[in-house]
């Protein structure tokens, strides 16, 4: 008998239930197990709280296009429905809108690489300098303790 991960039963379950809702048959098909186990896997997810369900890519894009256009008393409804926050559809949005930014909106203006660049090699001298005085205060440190084993030892003779 094979044993499948709690990760693979999940994702396998999140295409049953809404808003993707495909059909037993056609995920049994394509994750290769028999409809009766994922008919299983779905009814014991159901009886679990919704929070603890996972949700694919393409249900949570779908599930923002969904309540896209509904007013805000709509969309805490429909997420009551599903069982999510409207706080996570926010998320969900706010995911979906920066992966389809353009490249270009990302990119920094000539001045602020200007900026960054002279920025970094202050950095990177005041890192050097630092760098410098610990090893400096490390010499002398090793120094003191060296002469102070000599004098001592001349003491003690």
């Amino acid at each position: 008998m094979a044993r499948y991960g709690q990760t693979f039963k999940d994702r396998a379950v999140a295409r049953l239930l809404p808003p993707e809702s495909a059909a037993v048959e056609l995920v049994a098909q394509q994750v290769g197990i028999g409809s009766g186990t994922l008919q299983r896997w779905r009814e014991a997810a159901q009886s679990r709280p919704a929070l603890g369900r996972a949700w694919t890519a393409a249900a949570r894009l779908q599930a923002v296009v969904t309540t896209a256009a509904l007013p805000v008393s709509g969309k805490s409804a429909w997420c009551r429905e599903q069982g999510i926050y409207p706080a996570e559809l926010d998320k969900w949005c706010a995911s979906a809108t920066a992966a389809l930014a353009d490249p270009q909106d990302a990119r920094a203006s000539p001045q602020a690489t200007r900026q960054d660049r002279k920025r970094i090699k202050e950095l990177e001298r005041e890192l050097l300098r630092k760098d410098r005085a610990l090893a400096e205060t490390a010499a002398l440190l090793v120094l003191s303790k060296k002469v102070s084993a000599i004098f001592h030892r001349g003491e003690d003779e």
